[in-house]
C-alpha cells in the first residue's frame, strides 16, 4: 500500500505528463474525461425564488499581518455546494489564524473551467445565461488566503468534510462537475504543497484520491482534483451567495454569520461584480 503511495507521488509530482488522471491511495489510473451536461440540482431550483443581493467578482481583504518568512498564498478547495463550504473554512480561519471579522479571506467562488471568464466574469446560474459559470465549466469553490506553513492545516479541515467513505456531505444531492472535489494552489501537482495535501488525507483517514485536473473534470466519488491556480484562477461569487446558510438540516447559521456578507460589501473589503443581481438580475425577491 505505502509502496504504491510513494510511487504514485512520485509520478504525479516529477512526470505529470505521463499521469493525466493518477489516483493516490488506490494507485489506479483513473479516466476523468470532461462532462458536458452539468446535472441540474434541488439546491438550484430553491435559488430561483430566494433572494439576492447585490453580487461581486472582484476579491478585495483586508491583509491579516505575516511573519517576514511566510508567504501569504491564495488557495482553494471544491466540495459540493459551497454554502456549507465557506462556513467551516471560516470557522477555521478564526480557529487556526485567529483571525477578526475584517481579516476573514474566505470566499464563495467558481474555479477549474478551461474557459476561464467570458466578458470579464464568471456568474452563477441566471436567465440572461450571462457568463453561467456550469457552461465555462468551473465548480463551486472557496478560497481563502493563509499563510504557506497553515496549509496542512486548511487541508486537515478540508479532508473533515468527506466521510469515511470518501462521501461529502451533499453527494447525492448536488451532483454533476459543477460540484466535483477539487483544490488549486499555486503550482498544483508540480509544487511542494501537493505532497503535503497528500500527506495530510493519508493521516486524516486516508479516505480520498487525488489526481492531476484538467479542466472541466468530472465529478466522482472520494476523487479530488489537483490544480495549479496560477492557470485555473477563482473568481468570487456573487454576493447572496456570500456567508448563506447551508442547504442540509442543521446548516442555519447565526445572523452574525449571514450578515458579514453585508458589512464587508459596505467596507469595500467584499468586492464587486457586474454579474446579473439575482434570477432576472432586478435585484428583487430573487429576481
Amino acid at each position: 500500500m505505502m509502496t504504491k503511495f510513494f510511487h504514485a507521488l512520485l509520478l504525479l509530482l516529477f512526470q505529470p505528463s505521463l499521469v493525466p488522471a493518477l489516483a493516490f491511495g488506490t494507485g489506479s489510473i483513473l479516466s476523468t474525461g470532461p462532462e458536458t451536461a452539468p446535472l441540474t440540482s434541488s439546491r438550484r431550483q430553491l435559488l430561483q425564488n430566494i433572494a439576492a443581493l447585490a453580487a461581486t467578482t472582484t476579491l478585495g481583504f483586508s491583509q491579516p499581518s505575516l511573519a517576514a518568512d511566510d508567504e501569504l498564498i491564495e488557495v482553494w478547495f471544491g466540495c459540493g455546494c459551497f454554502w456549507h463550504v465557506q462556513h467551516e473554512f471560516v470557522e477555521a480561519e478564526r480557529k487556526i489564524l485567529g483571525r477578526s471579522d475584517k481579516e476573514l479571506t474566505a470566499r464563495a467562488g467558481y474555479a477549474g473551467g478551461k474557459a476561464g471568464a467570458k466578458d470579464g466574469k464568471v456568474c452563477y446560474h441566471n436567465a440572461a445565461q450571462v457568463s453561467d459559470y456550469g457552461s465555462l465549466g468551473h465548480a463551486e469553490v472557496v478560497s481563502l488566503k493563509i499563510p504557506t506553513s497553515s496549509f496542512p492545516d486548511f487541508v486537515a479541515e478540508y479532508t473533515a468534510l468527506f466521510n469515511k467513505d470518501g462521501y461529502r456531505p451533499d453527494q447525492f444531492q448536488d451532483t454533476g462537475p459543477e460540484y466535483r472535489n477539487l483544490v488549486g494552489f499555486p503550482g498544483g501537482v508540480n509544487s511542494p504543497l501537493a505532497k503535503q495535501l497528500v500527506e495530510v488525507s493519508a493521516k486524516n483517514g486516508d479516505k480520498l484520491d487525488f489526481a492531476k485536473g484538467k479542466g472541466d473534470d468530472s465529478d466522482a466519488r472520494a476523487l479530488v482534483f489537483v490544480m495549479d491556480s496560477d492557470v485555473f484562477p477563482v473568481f468570487v461569487a456573487e454576493q447572496y451567495h456570500q456567508f448563506h446558510d447551508g442547504f442540509n438540516f442543521g446548516e442555519n447559521y447565526p445572523n452574525s454569520y449571514n450578515g458579514l456578507a453585508s458589512t464587508l460589501a459596505k467596507e469595500g473589503s467584499l468586492g464587486e461584480s457586474k454579474c446579473p443581481n439575482g434570477l432576472l438580475g432586478v435585484g428583487l425577491l430573487g429576481l
